[in-house]
């Protein structure tokens, strides 16, 4: 069965849609889609507007990131960001339809948005989320695939669109009513996007602006943590 998996994603690498997967794998048409529905639930294909297989965002965690290097370089960053900006640093990995918490610099007295190392959050809302998903191929990012993928979601392809054009997200009162944040993505060696780095905190504080406040502090870290995975 893994052979016809692999078979499967061969014939998917520069798109398919079910007929040509059956076409050139030579898979019966129940076999073939049994599959590909899947690696398509594991992250491992995708499809686009039209419907066509391709390979899925889960294999660029595979092929960019380098996530225990990662993580241990995250702490001094976080922590620097933190006392730059006094307010707590979170590092996010994707995972699945999912991001998770694999680093923390919490802010150390005062009002503060507590995300606990390990934590999962959807990718339905705040910059985090924007961030991991507004470099995703094109046709990824349309209202339509946004809107069947993440039902519920805060957000537009219009507001993913923004976060390209700026190099950076904010959110304020999306996650959670009162949080703010700000989050700029880590690229890795094949100019993808493996992480987000944040701050988030109370919009008593960061106000209804906190990306002109903050993200050129949160764009530097971003820099720091993504210089050992690019390429030079």
């Amino acid at each position: 069965m893994l052979d016809k998996a692999v078979a499967v994603m061969d014939a998917s690498v520069h798109g398919a849609s079910l007929a040509e997967l059956i076409t050139r794998t030579g898979l019966p048409r129940a076999t073939a889609h049994r599959l590909a529905q899947a690696l398509e639930a594991h992250g491992l294909l995708t499809r686009d507007a039209a419907g066509q297989f391709k390979l899925g965002p889960r294999l660029s965690q595979y092929t960019n990131a380098t996530p225990d290097l990662l993580i241990s370089i995250a702490r001094p960053v976080l922590i620097e960001l933190r006392d730059l900006t006094g307010e707590s640093a979170q590092l996010y990995l994707r995972r699945g339809e999912g991001r998770v918490c694999v680093a923390v610099a919490e802010r150390a007295s005062g009002l503060r948005d507590t995300i606990p190392l390990g934590s999962v959050l959807p990718l339905t809302a705040g910059s985090g989320a924007h961030v991991l998903l507004a470099w995703e191929p094109a046709e990824l990012t349309t209202q339509a695939v946004l809107h069947a993928k993440f039902p519920g979601a805060k957000f537009s392809a219009r507001t993913l669109a923004e976060t390209r054009r700026n190099g950076w997200a904010a959110s304020v009162g999306e996650r959670e009513p009162g949080v703010a944040s700000v989050s700029a993505p880590v690229w890795g060696p094949q100019n993808g996007v493996i992480a987000a780095v944040s701050i988030s905190g109370p919009i008593q504080r960061l106000g209804r602006k906190p990306g002109a406040k903050y993200a050129s502090a949160v764009l530097r870290a971003a820099r720091q943590l993504s210089e050992p995975h690019t390429e030079k």
